[in-house]
């Protein structure tokens, strides 16, 4: 058995969230100002969590993103960045580079909500989850080749999971976990892989959570963190868990003011 970290985080603001238009994957934006703030002020706040591996989407807000997060920290800025394909941003065809208000409003005329409504030519609901399992097998692939000298017992594994209530603490979750990744991706993406993870793979929520906002929007440079305990043998890797220590944090624009 092996558990390791997963912290989730969006990219900064660009210029198009700051209009209120859609990118999705055909705009492949940098950061703006704004955003780069937001991107320094979550490398501070993450600075003295350490993390062992480090993935990111490959457009462009999201590996600028990483970039500072990973350079602004302690102990990881030796570290390489990972980018995946199947970390980008859901399509939204036809409605990309227009505003997000025209794409509500044809979601409320076709009668869906708008994390449902899939506009013409874009990419369904069901067809990002097949990215985002797509991801987790590779990404668990490579925890268990990287981190094979920290698989444990089964019961080792479980006391090694054991961790105190929330502090609201950069490091809230991962005293005892051997290893840890940063994947930095994007908002619409976060929504569905948050449910995907819940309602599909029984991924546990802390007790008293009020779904609607776990199952929210993450904000420019929102965080998640989940706890995973794969099942490793010599032919395969399986997830046998997975439990949610907090979600859609965002503290540290809070603390930075911006």
């Amino acid at each position: 058995m092996l558990s390791f970290a997963v912290t989730l985080v969006r990219h900064g603001e660009t210029q198009h969230n700051r209009d209120g238009l859609l990118q999705g994957q055909g705009i492949d934006s940098s950061l703006s100002e704004v955003g780069i703030q937001q991107a320094e002020a979550a490398g501070h706040y993450l600075q003295d969590v350490q993390f062992t591996n480090i993935f990111a989407s490959d457009m462009k807000r999201a590996k600028q993103t990483a970039e500072i997060i990973v350079r602004k920290n302690k102990t990881c800025n030796h570290l390489h960045i990972v980018t995946y394909p199947s970390l980008k941003e859901r399509s939204f065809g036809v409605a990309e580079g227009g505003r997000v208000v025209d794409m509500k409003n044809m979601a409320k005329a076709a009668g869906q909500p708008i994390p449902e409504y899939t506009p013409p030519e874009g990419e369904t609901v069901d067809q990002v989850k097949v990215r985002i399992s797509t991801f987790l097998k590779a990404m668990f692939q490579q925890m268990a080749d990287d981190h094979r000298n920290k698989i444990q017992l089964e019961e080792e594994t479980q006391a090694a999971e054991t961790d105190g209530p929330l502090a609201g603490r950069p490091d809230d979750g991962v005293h005892n976990v051997p290893a840890h990744a940063l994947v930095v991706t994007h908002g619409a993406y976060m929504r569905v892989a948050v449910r995907y993870f819940i309602k599909d793979l029984a991924c546990s929520v802390p007790l008293g959570s009020d779904m609607i906002q776990v199952f929210s929007a993450c904000s420019n440079t929102g965080m998640c963190r989940f706890i995973v305990t794969l099942k490793c043998s010599d032919s395969d890797v399986v997830l046998s868990s997975m439990k949610c220590v907090f979600v859609n944090r965002r503290d540290h624009i809070k603390a930075e003011g911006t």
